[in-house]
């Protein structure tokens, strides 16, 4: 082999090694979304396990609140439901909802003065804010390693090898305009 086929040879595994530092960044900005995912699939669950014991404490002492209470618990399905189908827009549509309907649920609760001294409200209300917290800052993420892949993914060369690799882009958790509007606590307690 003279010295033009040592150059090719070294082109070819350049070009190979440069496509193999390709598909390994894109791999790993894939299971960064997923993992991102996976972590707010956490959050929801720890959620998930709150809101009944949330619900039953109030069932205590707001006997006349009971489609509040109803409302709480199908948005929690809701949730769950999207968040099993892996459905990111369905999932922003339901969780606009719950938080809504928590809103309302300690807007109500404010009339219940007994409610409010609950230990057991008090904390499992805390606790359902903390993880509101932390789901909010784990959406954060999510949509940052969401766009970090479909950015790289539309790039090119990465394009493609994202296409020759079937890589699949990922979608933004989006949420409507009402959804991150402020509360109109007025219209809470009218």
């Amino acid at each position: 082999m003279g010295f033009k086929g040592y150059v090719l040879v070294a082109l070819a595994v350049a070009a190979g090694a440069y496509v193999v530092a390709l598909y390994n960044g894109l791999v790993q900005l894939k299971n960064n979304a997923a993992k991102a995912w996976s972590n707010i699939d956490v959050l929801l669950k720890q959620r998930h396990d709150e809101l009944p014991k949330l619900v039953e404490t109030c069932k205590r002492y707001m006997q006349y609140e009971q489609p509040t209470l109803e409302r709480v618990i199908a948005a929690r399905s809701n949730v769950s439901t999207a968040m099993a189908r892996g459905n990111p827009q369905a999932l922003g549509d339901a969780e606009g909802q719950l938080r809504r309907d928590l809103t309302q649920l300690y807007a109500v609760a404010e009339n219940y003065p007994e409610l409010k001294a609950d230990e057991s409200f008090r904390f499992l209300q805390g606790r359902i804010s903390g993880l509101e917290s932390s789901l909010a800052d784990r959406r954060e993420f999510y949509n940052e390693s969401v766009n970090a892949l479909n950015v790289r993914r539309e790039q090119f060369p990465d394009n493609l090898v994202a296409g020759l690799f079937h890589i699949p882009g990922a979608e933004l958790l989006h949420f409507t305009s009402e959804e991150t509007r402020d509360v109109d606590m007025q219209a809470l307690f009218s």
